[in-house]
């Protein structure tokens, strides 16, 4: 069963709930979407308070973003994609390209700031998690 918040958005507010399976269908017809990663609200109690100003997040910024929450059980896998490190995130694509994150909780005037920043931006690449691949200067054989 999932967190009363987290079932919050789902029943009262319509967030639709997305999984590995479900998420590039959802890509596919929205322009601008954020992605709320919850992971385990126990675990990571800063979840509760996302979710608590996601709903006024979309008020705002419903006509230019689409919101859904991503299942817990394709959350880890859908992480690696993203590149993200920190518990909870809210990612933010256009047109399936990514666009930024931003985790934890916020302020209200940063996540107002954040999200405008982050939606003026044009897409790259995700940042990656692990370990970074150095190559060697040519010439230095042993």
């Amino acid at each position: 069963m999932r967190p009363f918040h987290i079932e919050n958005l789902i029943q009262q507010h319509g967030l639709p709930e997305l999984s590995t399976e479900t998420l590039d269908q959802f890509l596919e017809q929205h322009h601008q979407v954020m992605l709320f990663f919850t992971e385990n609200p126990d675990q990571f109690p800063e979840t509760n308070d996302v979710a608590v100003v996601l709903p006024e997040l979309m008020k705002v910024f419903g006509d230019r973003l689409s919101a859904a929450v991503v299942a817990l059980k394709s959350q880890r896998e859908l992480q690696k994609r993203y590149g993200f490190k920190t518990w909870p995130s809210l990612v933010f694509l256009r047109d399936g390209a990514y666009l930024g994150v931003i985790s934890r909780v916020q302020n209200w005037s940063e996540y107002l700031q954040e999200i405008e920043s982050i939606l003026s931006l044009e897409p790259s690449r995700p940042p990656t998690i692990g370990i970074p691949v150095v190559e060697e200067p040519m010439g230095n054989s042993v």
